[in-house]
């Protein structure tokens, strides 16, 4: 378990997992996350991805919960190029509530911190579409630096849309 000022990241339990699909099917949190139709995800959709977690994996998952104990989403490490380096991460909170009050900025900084210290890797990765302008903001807040664009990368309620490359070197953190 690792713990920030506003949030723990420990490992998911089952009990997560009805949270987590009602979180993963309400549009306005699935619109961001993936580039696929946001269609509805099942029981057996979560349950299918839970039992796949492991810990011997290259990819590192957490659940996010308030340091009350509250689970509000989720976020984690994946496509690890250990010759390289370099990761690629990814963050959601699920409950509406806890939006635009610190809690993805903390978890955000508890992953990086991770990351660095613990991973020891260089270069931490991610995408954001660009009509995720609170996420954006956020990933700024926390040291990421925009990289790129790839323009119209995503169709999305009837028109094309950005995604956003940015990144935060180790160098950068430690500054």
């Amino acid at each position: 378990m690792y713990k920030g000022k506003l949030v723990r990241l420990r490992e998911y339990r089952k009990e997560d997992i009805e949270k987590a699909k009602e979180f993963l099917n309400d549009f306005e949190i699935r619109r961001n996350l993936q580039p696929t139709i946001p269609y509805p995800y099942t029981m057996e959709d979560e349950e299918k991805w839970y039992s796949g977690i492991s810990a011997v994996k290259d990819t590192y998952t957490f659940a996010l919960e308030t340091l009350e104990g509250k689970y509000i989403g989720g976020c984690g490490v994946n496509n690890i190029d250990w010759k390289n380096s370099k990761v690629i991460i990814g963050i959601f909170i699920g409950d509406q509530k806890c939006w635009s009050k610190g809690y993805g900025s903390d978890a955000i900084n508890t992953l990086v911190k991770f990351i660095f210290e613990e991973m020891n890797i260089n270069k931490i990765a991610l995408r954001v579409y660009s009509f995720n302008e609170r996420a954006i903001k956020c990933y700024e807040k926390c040291g990421f630096t925009r990289e790129g664009v790839l323009r119209e990368e995503i169709f999305r309620q009837g028109r094309y849309h950005d995604e956003i490359l940015m990144s935060l070197l180790k160098k950068e953190y430690y500054k």
